[in-house]
């Protein structure tokens, strides 16, 4: 099969390059440089000289708050360049995979979301995002959408400052005898190496249509960071933040959980617990070190 991945150098998009070559599959990989989603001609050149059976649209504009502030430059990225690269496999008979978020959801409902709940997102990326759904779905018949959660992965997270979540624990914690960390925020941190594997997985299938896709289980961020110092050994003190301690800019939902509701339907849910997951990103973390030493 010939894929191309959208965002080929991102975090998610590095990922699932390397899972689909895993499975002998022929992978073009676009990053910014090589294609603008916000045009369709560069969109149609660039598709077009791949010639890919199968299309992952992981490139979006994703960090918050400069979404917030710029939700005209957003949307042409992370809705109309949705659009584009849907209309494009439609016209070449491919299926094209978008990458959504947990951000669709207002947190509000306090249980995992199921593919069947309403969205309803409090800020401008998780409105543009929802209407990066809309345009694949509408425009490209074989296709899927898949929402995922609180994502990590060895690649450098380049919209927070080549620091996911973990990489950022690691380091304070490498600084700091004490750490203070909010814990009324749920989610379900997601490996990137799981999501890739589930895309593949999905490629594979004709069951075309909305997913969930997350690493089994919920915590806090309190939670994570508990288990990130407990399998790495940190000695750092980690206390639960105040109440409105680190409070947030931009609206974010405080329970974004998703449950793989149509993946374990459909038999292809290729995901773990969360742990789990988090045990095999810290595992290989040490064997880079070690390979590189």
């Amino acid at each position: 099969m010939k894929v191309a991945v959208l965002g080929a150098n991102g975090q998610l998009g590095n990922d699932v390059c390397a899972a689909f070559l895993r499975n002998g599959d022929q992978v073009c990989g676009f990053t910014h440089s090589d294609m603008e989603l916000s045009s369709a001609s560069s969109v149609e050149a660039g598709l077009s000289s791949a010639a890919a059976d199968f299309v992952v649209n992981t490139a979006a504009m994703h960090h918050v708050d400069k979404c917030e502030t710029d939700p005209i430059g957003a949307f042409q990225i992370n809705a109309i360049g949705a659009r584009h690269v849907a209309e494009w496999a439609q016209r070449a008979g491919a299926t094209v995979a978008y990458i959504s978020t947990d951000y669709v959801f207002d947190g509000r409902k306090g249980a995992p979301y199921l593919e069947t709940d309403i969205a309803a997102p409090l800020n401008a990326y998780g409105v543009t995002k929802l209407a990066g759904e809309h345009f694949t779905s509408a425009h490209a018949s074989r296709h899927f959408v898949l929402r995922v959660s609180a994502i990590y992965g060895h690649q450098p997270c380049r919209a927070k400052g080549g620091l996911n979540f973990v990489e950022l624990m690691l380091k304070l914690a490498s600084e700091r005898d004490e750490l203070r960390v909010v814990d009324d925020e749920f989610v379900t941190p997601t490996p990137t190496v799981q999501i890739a594997d589930q895309l593949v997985a999905l490629s594979r299938s004709n069951h075309y249509g909305l997913y969930h896709g997350t690493a089994e289980g919920s915590c806090s961020w309190y939670e994570f960071a508990r288990e990130i110092f407990n399998i790495s050994g940190s000695k750092v003190r980690l206390e639960k933040a105040r109440p409105g301690e680190f409070p947030a800019k931009i609206p974010r939902p405080k329970y974004s959980v998703l449950e793989n509701g149509a993946l374990k339907a459909t038999q292809v849910n290729q995901f773990t617990g969360w742990r789990d997951g988090l045990q095999q990103y810290l595992n290989a973390r040490v064997d880079a070190q070690v390979v590189t030493r």
